[in-house]
């Protein structure tokens, strides 16, 4: 079967860089599977996970935003960050959720609430994918 070659970069240097059979991510659109031979395209993606899947294996990244760019045969995700489940901190990642639900409790004004909604998905996106690996 054709792969695709794939690359997860963040502004603080690669994360992945493999070949898989598909991707399925989450644009601000809505969902992609991507494939190869698949459409070019840019697009927005919203903080979800990733997935990967191979010839006998998957892999999931938690992504904070950013963009997939989808050409015939290469996948590139830039994301603002990218972690897999073995990344990912368990307590330090509840902590944060639990944070981010105070600020958006605390009924602040509106910049403190829409950084408590993003710091709350992206916090709430990591515990998931842990969950899920």
């Amino acid at each position: 079967m054709n792969t695709l070659t794939v690359s997860v970069v963040t502004p603080d240097g690669p994360v992945l860089e493999d070949s898989f059979e598909m991707v399925s991510c989450k644009a601000e659109s809505g969902e992609l599977g991507i494939m190869p031979g698949h459409i070019p395209l840019v697009a927005p993606l919203a903080i979800s996970a990733v997935r990967l899947k191979g010839n006998k294996s998957s892999e999931m990244i938690a992504v904070s935003g950013g963009f997939v760019e989808v050409r015939s045969d290469k996948v590139t995700i830039l994301a603002q960050s990218a972690e897999t489940p073995s990344d990912i901190d368990p307590e330090r990642a509840r902590k944060a959720k639990e944070r981010a639900e105070r600020r958006k409790n605390s009924k602040q004004d509106d910049v403190d609430l829409v950084r408590a909604e993003l710091a709350l998905k992206r916090a709430l996106n990591r515990l998931d994918l842990i969950e899920k690996s």
